[in-house]
């Protein structure tokens, strides 16, 4: 079985986690940041199990960057 690591962007909406693998545009969520991250892997796992290869290679960025700037507001 093959490995591969992704990436999971997660931020805080009200009173859950809502949590983002940018490389395969899933998301799921948790009450807390390690489960909002198990509950994507998770998803991510599903998916790659029962999607056709061909949407996988659609779906699939492999150049994702994450990075922070200023911007001024006024």
């Amino acid at each position: 079985m093959a490995t591969n690591t992704y990436t999971a962007i997660i931020e805080k909406e009200g009173d859950i986690y809502v949590a983002l693998c940018p490389e395969l545009d899933i998301a799921s969520q948790g009450t807390t940041i390690e489960e909002a991250k198990a509950n994507l892997k998770e998803a991510v796992e599903l998916f790659l199990e029962c999607a056709d290869p061909e949407e996988i290679r659609r779906r699939f960025h492999d150049e994702i960057f994450v990075t922070r700037f200023e911007a001024s507001n006024g």
